[in-house]
């Protein structure tokens, strides 16, 4: 898969992270033309099941479904993810390479510190992969817009996406790990079966599709405010 120019680039703590919080949203903006990618900072060594080789091979059939351009790993350490310098430039130097857009974290607060350790270095190596004198070998780029998936935070999203039509793909990526999501293999009692996860997402997705008016929604977050321009095409209805 070619890495040249993404429009919008997910980067999460592990494989399976985007397919749960904003898969859908990556799969509606691939359908639409967009060029969409994935960078997952650690192979998930540390999981109870599987092994870094089966969930490379997993998170590659899960590209698939979810129509992505390119997807990459950094291979940091799992449960041992650290806002280090090398850290953030390494993942600048992506940044640089990939130059896109739109980035997409995970909310900076959570339960694994993984996740949140995710969001610190994304956003702190956007910024610096601005910076020219950083490395003068590469040409800076920075994002115009960092988004936070906030599906699994209690807090009010700045937008929600409809992604009812994608929903179905969205559930199929995720599934593609089977290591994970199958219904046999070690510690089959502290692992959902599939039934029960995608029974679980789809409440989920139902919950905040209803605040727009739609079957099924992922959540994002912004920090900035938004900006509109034409008050009467606002979305989702007030009565």
């Amino acid at each position: 898969m070619n890495p040249q120019a993404l429009d919008i680039l997910a980067v999460a703590a592990h494989p399976d992270d985007v397919e749960q919080t904003c898969g859908g949203t990556l799969i509606k903006m691939a359908e639409t033309g967009y060029r969409t990618g994935v960078l997952d900072l650690t192979a998930g060594q540390m999981g109870t099941r599987g092994d870094p080789a089966l969930r490379r091979q997993e998170a590659e059939a899960a590209a698939q479904h979810m129509l992505l351009s390119w997807r990459g790993n950094l291979e940091l350490p799992d449960a041992r993810l650290d806002n280090t310098l090398a850290a953030r430039l390494t993942l600048m130097s992506e940044i640089r390479r990939l130059r896109p857009r739109v980035v997409i974290l995970p909310y900076w607060e959570g339960r694994h510190p993984d996740h949140y350790r995710a969001a610190e270095i994304g956003y702190e190596a956007c910024f610096l992969a601005g910076i020219r004198k950083m490395d003068e070998s590469s040409e800076p780029h920075r994002p115009f817009k960092v988004l936070y998936s906030s599906v699994y935070a209690n807090v009010t999203p700045s937008f929600v996406v409809d992604i009812s039509a994608q929903f179905e793909r969205r559930m199929a990526a995720l599934l593609s790990y089977e290591s994970q999501y199958g219904g046999q293999g070690e510690a089959s009692d502290l692992f959902p079966a599939p039934e029960e996860i995608r029974e679980r997402l789809a409440a989920v997705a139902r919950f905040y599709g209803n605040l727009i008016g739609a079957r099924y929604g992922e959540p994002f977050v912004v920090k900035e405010t938004l900006r509109v321009d034409d008050v009467v095409a606002l979305g989702v209805r007030s009565f």
